[in-house]
């Protein structure tokens, strides 16, 4: 294994001075640093991760905490984008990723007990039950902390554009004539709250008052549930020419509805998604959806979790909302005469 004192030789320097130019201090030259971490590299130098440990008082190591109840998390396009965002961050930032859960080894334990028995730097928390005591009690610890769609008192969160993405969305079916909208929304969360606000602001701007029979719920990422509520809503006779599903993938059952019932998307009804990835773009009709800003959603939440990690009587806890953008596709039409 290469040494320090591999490197100081290689360089013809002191092995102070590799220890300087590795540690990113300032007081070495910027060439003799250049020169020390390109033979560094060359030779194949790697840090002793347990000697960083013990001289920074840190373990290098973020933990995760992804509970989707659906089962989905890591096969769902907007989790999984996000999860390998929140690793391609933390590993620019020389950490490693643990995913957090309710267990040590074989026995219960808290999420808190899980991070202490993990000794993670700090969390991110992607997707969980933020009312569960066991959240509660880890977002009340000193441990630094960093929510995603989701504000604790006090501390930082990254939240994703859900009311305006939704109201432009809705906006959108509004510009093209729709006046029967509908919108099935996913179970009852501080992101459905959100899109739900989006939706109504869109519609009451534009004078449209929306019968509580339009609007229905169904859990997200699940194609069977959005198929029964938009079979419901197309059965009416006033049936809404236009209806947001959950997300993309719900939006897969929304079209099947629509088709079975011997009518078209979306001539006859149109769908919109929401999250904008992988599946929108390979539907047909290829979906008009709100593309959420995973990548910066993921990457933002773990600088700012380092920066609370290594600079925390400096940094103030914020919230920064990421944006997103709308994704134009053939499921949207213009709204069938008659239906406006």
């Amino acid at each position: 294994m290469v040494s320090m004192k591999d490197i100081a030789n290689e360089c013809g320097v002191s092995v102070a001075s590799v220890s300087k130019a590795l540690s990113g201090q300032t007081d070495i030259s910027a060439a003799t640093r250049e020169r020390i971490l390109e033979a560094a590299s060359r030779l194949g130098y790697q840090t002793n991760s347990a000697a960083r440990a013990l001289k920074t008082n840190r373990s290098y190591n973020i933990g995760v905490l992804l509970v989707d109840e659906s089962r989905s998390g890591l096969t769902h396009d907007y989790f999984s984008n996000v999860l390998e965002s929140i690793r391609v961050e933390a590993e620019n930032n020389g950490y490693d990723i643990t995913f957090i859960n309710a267990n040590v080894g074989k026995r219960p334990a808290t999420y808190l007990q899980h991070c202490r028995h993990r000794g993670v730097d700090g969390v991110v928390i992607v997707c969980i039950d933020f009312h569960d005591p066991m959240v509660m009690e880890l977002a009340a610890s000193d441990l630094p902390l960093v929510t995603i769609d989701h504000v604790f008192n006090n501390k930082p969160a990254v939240m994703s554009d859900n009311l305006q993405g939704t109201e432009i969305l809705t906006g959108r079916a509004i510009e093209a004539g729709h006046r029967r909208i509908a919108f099935i929304h996913g179970e009852m969360t501080a992101v459905t709250e959100n899109r739900l606000r989006g939706f109504y602001r869109a519609c009451e701007n534009a004078g449209i008052s929306v019968p509580d029979s339009y609007v229905a719920e169904s859990p997200y990422h699940d194609p069977d549930s959005c198929f029964a509520a938009v079979w419901r809503m197309i059965r009416r006779e006033d049936r809404p020419s236009c209806i947001l599903c959950p997300d993309d993938f719900s939006a897969i059952g929304g079209i099947n509805a629509v088709r079975e019932a011997g009518l078209k998307v979306p001539e006859d009804i149109s769908i919109l998604g929401y999250d904008g990835k992988g599946i929108a773009r390979v539907l047909e009709p290829k979906l008009t959806t709100w593309e959420q800003d995973t990548d910066g959603l993921g990457s933002q939440s773990v600088r700012m979790l380092v920066d609370l990690i290594e600079h925390p009587r400096t940094t103030i806890p914020e919230i920064v909302t990421v944006t997103g953008r709308l994704l134009e596709g053939r499921s949207l039409a213009q709204a069938p005469a008659g239906k406006r």
